[in-house]
């Protein structure tokens, strides 16, 4: 399936640049995605002739506004109609594009999609998720990672199975490891939302995912789970936690590293395991948050991603659109739901 991502140009700690290179970057890996670019008309047609792999594969579509960082997403909905993040979420309603790709305000983008596209059946909030690297075969998938900083069980059971379909499109897995990230793994632990979510995921033993029961925030990365859902005000904060331990080992590393004249030859020796790991945290080498539970595909990347960072978003939703993700998180809530009633 030749997918149409709508790509918001303008978003971004380095806005255009950055988005028309990676771009350009997701044409060398995909010879299908055909793109829209989305923003000022004449920055854009100024910007392109250094990216000629896009000749013939993009569009661009006017947006005169961009929204700001620090803007309110109230106060960026009453111009959605002229923001570039704003048309880029109207084109994938009206059909136009199957996929939307910012780097712009988080925020923003969730008030415009949720308003624009509305939420599938039996989903009541829709959820940010993202793959954080791990010691497995695969990345693993959190969610809600801030879209939702207070949760019922039943929003923690819908982001279970949103999350779970979005493992299986994304590593194609068959049935993913799912667990709800908690003070402990007893039975007994945590609050009785966690815990009545847990019964309710504890017989949903006819869908296509494995139900591991709680994990502790010292297990994310481990590699033995593939989906950990947990609020939005928890997920929030390991995400942060996260990111901050990979930047902190990675400088660590650089200062011990050069210490001294030995170390400087020791880095030279065990430069291969060093590049590995440095490419393994990179948080390029992972950008792409996805928000599970629309009638559409919304892919946010981290505003300070580079060209690799983006085009690693791109493709990402491409692949989402290929897979057609949306439609087996509908057929997955659906036997959910039929199953419990």
């Amino acid at each position: 399936m030749n997918s149409r991502i709508a790509i918001d140009a303008m978003g971004g700690d380095d806005g255009l640049a950055v988005m028309l290179a990676g771009a350009a970057r997701a044409c060398l890996a995909d010879p299908e995605p055909s793109f829209l670019l989305v923003g000022d008309e004449a920055q854009i047609a100024a910007a392109l002739p250094a990216h000629p792999m896009l000749a013939g594969r993009a569009e661009i579509v006017h947006a005169p506004d961009v929204v700001s960082a620090g803007e309110k997403p109230s106060a960026a909905l009453r111009r959605a109609r002229t923001t570039s993040i704003g048309v880029a979420i109207d084109l994938v309603k009206q059909g136009r594009a199957d996929a939307a790709v910012s780097s712009g305000n988080t925020g923003a983008l969730m008030a415009m999609a949720k308003l624009a596209l509305r939420t599938l059946p039996g989903i009541d909030r829709p959820a940010l998720a993202a793959a954080m690297p791990s010691l497995g075969a695969n990345d693993v998938v959190m969610l809600d990672l801030g879209a939702n900083t207070e949760c019922d069980a039943a929003n923690l059971v819908q982001f279970a199975v949103m999350g779970a379909a979005y493992a299986r499109t994304n590593f194609d897995l068959k049935s993913p490891r799912v667990a709800l990230l908690n003070i402990g793994t007893e039975e007994m632990k945590g609050t009785d939302i966690i815990r009545d979510a847990a019964a309710q995921l504890k017989s949903a033993a006819h869908l296509p995912m494995t139900f591991a029961g709680f994990v502790e925030g010292n297990r994310l990365s481990r590699g033995d789970l593939d989906v950990i859902v947990c609020d939005g005000f928890s997920g929030n904060i390991a995400l942060k936690t996260a990111e901050g331990t990979a930047r902190f080992v990675a400088d660590l590393l650089k200062r011990a590293f050069s210490s001294s004249f030995r170390s400087k030859v020791g880095f030279l020796i065990s430069r291969p395991a060093t590049k590995l790991l440095r490419d393994h945290l990179d948080p390029n080498n992972h950008n792409g948050a996805v928000f599970l539970g629309l009638n559409g595909i919304v892919v946010k990347s981290h505003g300070g991603a580079n060209a690799a960072g983006v085009a690693h978003a791109i493709a990402l939703a491409a692949k989402l659109v290929r897979d057609d993700l949306t439609r087996r998180i509908s057929d997955d809530l659906r036997n959910f739901e039929a199953q419990t009633a």
